[in-house]
């Protein structure tokens, strides 16, 4: 499926809500990510602004390894397209 940032924001909504129903861990360390980038293999979701929750939310967190996976596998579920996430705090 051909995938780009514009349709992966549009449909957000929707793989955030399938990630709280199917890793809620995951998706409390995800869920304030920014997409950064979209490409034919990945999704670049960007924390540079984490650090603006005043200590709720850590960029470790969200980089586990597992939760990027079980966001992969929801943005799979709801948009067809298979990306491999990857999380980052340098984006600009």
């Amino acid at each position: 499926m051909d995938l780009d940032r514009e349709t992966l924001k549009s449909r957000w909504i929707e793989v955030l809500d399938d990630l709280e129903r199917t890793h809620r861990t995951a998706w409390l360390a995800l869920f304030d990510g920014r997409i950064a980038a979209v490409t034919e293999d990945e999704v670049v979701l960007d924390f540079s602004d984490a650090s603006k929750m005043a200590g709720m939310h850590g960029y470790e967190r969200a980089a586990k390894p597992q939760f990027a996976e079980a966001l992969a596998a929801s943005i799979e579920r709801v948009t067809g397209a298979r990306r491999q996430v990857v999380v980052t705090a340098d984006q600009a």
